[in-house]
């Protein structure tokens, strides 16, 4: 047994008299104690962060840049090192964690070109001998705080943008899986980066509540389940700090009757049960148009039945465990709930059984059929491999459902005709929209975020949306006058 510590002013430390228990999911075992930050630590780490911003704003963009391209090679030679931690700790199978690398590693990528992303504008002459120009500056000190199903990807979509624009960045991981985070901490120091510009500290709602408090904290980034993130945002809006909160989802994939049958269930089987469905991009709902209902659900049953599922730790896969033996149970209890309801069973993965992984904390996919807008395992987020089939009579109805959803997060669309993918677009009331493509999560120089309840926050993440919200514009306005300058008693107009 060992203790999992926090990363603080370019040191493992050992802190806060609380621990927790880390688990490995696919065998039960309790593996590692991480140390839980109290109030007094995370207020040690945010201080470090403070005396380390002025000389982290000085250092010009382009050396910001050269710290990040060496930690991008860092990460690449070492890939395996962290996707081994992150299905130890997560349970997804090793080629799904290091999918989740990669597409971080596509965020470094990105704020590598911040010399030019952060560029202002310029106006010459904007008045009799008179130029204008803006600022891009960071904001200080901000903070991370993210959860357990991305404990790589995630975090790597607030604190490469962040630190590239000149902020220093706390992170508060997910104390499930904390290893990821302290593995990239260290490797940022071993690229160059000056102590206290990145920290972690782990902990829960102790931790998370003196980031929230804390008046030298100026931004909060946050990902995880709705009700905590509107908290997130109402309290952090409260105390004058900008907030981008991403929260649940319940995405959609509309099966059109023209739609490629096989492709449409191919897409469906990855995004519906890939990473047990412990993903905020999921699809969860199977939108079946008019006839194409029953070839659709009995072509996935076939599927779901085959699905391989052990260890993610070999080789071979489909999918690894839930995350922990309560929120096995909570998925578990919503498959009840969804016989209750009324809605038909058509597979059960509560029937899994997985050799050497008894006391893991397995699910196999589930699937239902007759699904209706009024069940509960329609409208709430279950964050597990159950994928819900609903019927609907024509395209009008497919887009009515998903736009009277609260959720608006990803969506996505199976069709052979151009005019209905484009009306499909631009109807549909959902930040990310996928046409023939499952899972619909943008590239890092475009943004990701929802809308409606899946999103507490004017800005989106990653993309300009990221360089915008870790920081803020500065004007200027200059003369250098020649002699001297009549005082102005009415409103200046530049002539």
């Amino acid at each position: 047994m060992y203790t999992i510590n926090h990363f603080i002013a370019g040191k493992n430390t050992a802190a806060g008299a609380r621990k927790a228990p880390v688990f490995n999911p696919a065998t039960g075992e309790h593996i590692a104690d991480v140390a839980l930050a109290d109030t007094e630590v995370v207020d040690v780490a945010i201080a470090a962060a403070k005396q380390a911003f002025a000389a982290w704003q000085a250092t010009t963009p382009l050396n910001r840049a050269r710290i990040l391209f060496t930690f991008k090679t860092i990460i690449e030679a070492r890939i395996d090192e962290l996707a081994a931690a992150i299905t130890r700790e997560h349970g997804k199978v090793v080629d799904d964690a290091k999918g989740e690398i990669i597409r971080g590693i596509e965020v470094v990528e990105f704020a590598c070109g911040i010399p030019h992303l952060l560029k202002g504008d310029f106006t010459e002459q904007v008045g009799g001998a008179v130029d204008a120009y803006t600022l891009n500056q960071p904001l200080g000190v901000v903070a991370g705080i993210t959860p357990f199903n991305f404990p790589a990807m995630v975090p790597m979509w607030m604190w490469p943008v962040a630190i590239a624009c000149g902020n220093c960045f706390v992170l508060k991981p997910s104390e499930k899986n904390p290893s990821a985070s302290l593995l990239i901490a260290e490797w940022l120091k071993e690229a160059g980066l000056p102590e206290g510009v990145f920290s972690v500290v782990n902990g829960d709602k102790e931790a998370v509540q003196a980031l929230l408090v804390h008046p030298d904290i100026q931004a909060v980034s946050f990902v995880g389940s709705t009700p905590i993130a509107e908290a997130i945002y109402r309290q952090g809006s409260a105390m004058g700090k900008r907030v981008q909160a991403l929260g649940g989802a319940k995405n959609h994939l509309v099966v059109m009757p023209d739609a490629d049958l096989d492709t449409a269930v191919s897409a469906l089987m990855g995004a519906a049960y890939g990473s047990a469905g412990e993903r905020c991009m999921a699809i969860s709902v199977a939108v079946a148009v008019g006839d194409i209902a029953d070839a659709l659900v009995e072509q996935l049953a076939l599927k779901v039945r085959s699905l391989r599922i052990g260890n993610g730790a070999q080789t071979g896969l489909d999918m690894g465990p839930l995350i922990s033996r309560e929120h096995c149970k909570k998925v578990t209890d919503y498959v009840a709930l969804g016989q209750s309801e009324g809605a038909t069973l058509v597979i059960d993965g509560r029937e899994i059984k997985v050799a050497g992984g008894e006391d893991g904390y397995f699910l196999g996919g589930c699937l239902f059929d007759h699904v209706t807008s009024e069940m509960k395992i329609y409208r709430e987020e279950i964050f597990g491999p159950v994928l819900c089939v609903v019927r609907v009579p024509d395209y009008n109805s497919a887009v009515a459902l998903i736009n009277a959803h609260e959720f608006g997060n990803g969506v996505a669309i199976f069709t052979r005709s151009g005019a209905v993918a484009r009306k499909f677009t631009h109807e549909v009331q959902v930040g990310m929209v996928g046409v023939n493509v499952p899972i619909p999560v943008p590239m890092a120089f475009h943004s990701f975020g929802g809308w409606k309840r899946s999103l507490f926050g004017a800005n989106h993440m990653h993309g300009m949306e990221g360089v915008r919200f870790y920081t803020r514009r500065k004007a200027v306005t200059t003369r250098w006058p020649e002699g001297d300058v009549a005082a102005e008693f009415v409103m200046p107009t530049l002539k």
